[in-house]
């Protein structure tokens, strides 16, 4: 099982790198990115699954070696339950006060790219923030 949650870890760690990436250069670009959103729901997948795989390791009795290991394997998993909540608001943040429909489809187009790319640019930053923490759980573990 330990095996499995090491693999996992490292498939995590592309993952987020990978999204990190591609979604960064899509925001600065001003552009939006089809891939990214793969690499992230990919990315988010192997973070359940590594809580997941971590947890059953804890209550079959197995300890890393240091205890900040528990710490930097359940961050992650929060990091993105609190970026998903931050993207959900991202619309309306762009928004605001303004009437969609009342706006000229190049301003609607124009609008709909803004509220993607401020979607990306939260979710990349979570990317890059779980690389780190799954970095630093990696050098905790004991494994490496």
């Amino acid at each position: 099982m330990a095996e499995v949650h090491l693999a996992v870890g490292c498939a995590l760690i592309a993952f987020n790198l990978a999204a990190f990436a591609v979604g960064g250069v899509a925001w600065l670009r001003s552009r939006s990115s089809i891939p990214f959103w793969y690499l992230l729901r990919a990315a988010q997948a192997a973070v359940f699954l590594q809580a997941l795989l971590g947890g059953l390791l804890v209550l079959g009795g197995h300890e890393p070696d240091d205890s900040l290991h528990y710490l930097y394997g359940i961050l992650p998993l929060v990091v993105s339950f609190l970026a998903e909540g931050a993207r959900a608001g991202a619309a309306q943040r762009e928004l605001g006060e303004l009437d969609f429909e009342s706006l000229s489809e190049d301003g609607q187009q124009s609008l709909a790219l803004a509220i993607v790319r401020r979607e990306m640019g939260i979710m990349a930053v979570s990317c890059g923030v779980i690389l780190f923490l799954a970095l630093r759980a990696a050098s905790t573990s004991g494994a490496f």
